[in-house]
């Protein structure tokens, strides 16, 4: 029943900036005292730390608009793919529904046997090449070739 505290994610460590103004430079009349060193050592060491954080933040940023254009590259060709299997379920549906309206046609004609003989075989001409024409749209590559 206790609440767990839950840290907050922490900001991301930073070098302090290089001074705008250098305070305490030696002239170039005097020499380097033996405490020199270490103060030249620390402000070198500050500065190698500050380049190596640049460049790992360049490195994070390149990866990341790597990725960014990864994921558009995969969205893209996901949405291609949808559309492609959404125009095949869609030829389908009105073939299936070109079908449904022969077949209702037929029933027609079959009712009403009075209609002359002409008008029919031309219709049936229609629907034959309507019928190949058909076939030939639905010759599909195979999707697999043997000998591979």
């Amino acid at each position: 029943e206790k609440t767990v505290p839950i840290p907050e994610k922490l900001n991301e460590w930073a070098p302090r900036p290089p001074p705008e103004f250098v305070r305490d430079v030696m002239g170039s009349s005097a020499g380097a005292g033996s405490g020199e060193f270490h103060v030249y050592r620390h402000l070198r060491r500050r500065e190698y730390q500050r380049q190596d954080f640049m460049d790992a933040m360049a490195e994070k940023q390149r990866l990341d608009e790597e990725f960014q254009k990864k994921l558009e590259r995969n969205k893209m060709i996901a949405e291609e793919q949808t559309a492609k299997r959404r125009r095949k379920r869609q030829k389908l549906k009105e073939k299936k529904l070109q079908a449904k309206k022969n077949k209702l046609e037929q029933k027609k004609q079959e009712k009403e046997p009075d209609q002359s003989q002409e008008q029919a075989s031309s219709e049936d001409d229609e629907e034959d090449s309507k019928e190949e024409e058909e076939k030939e749209d639905d010759a599909e590559e195979p999707s697999f070739v043997m000998g591979r």
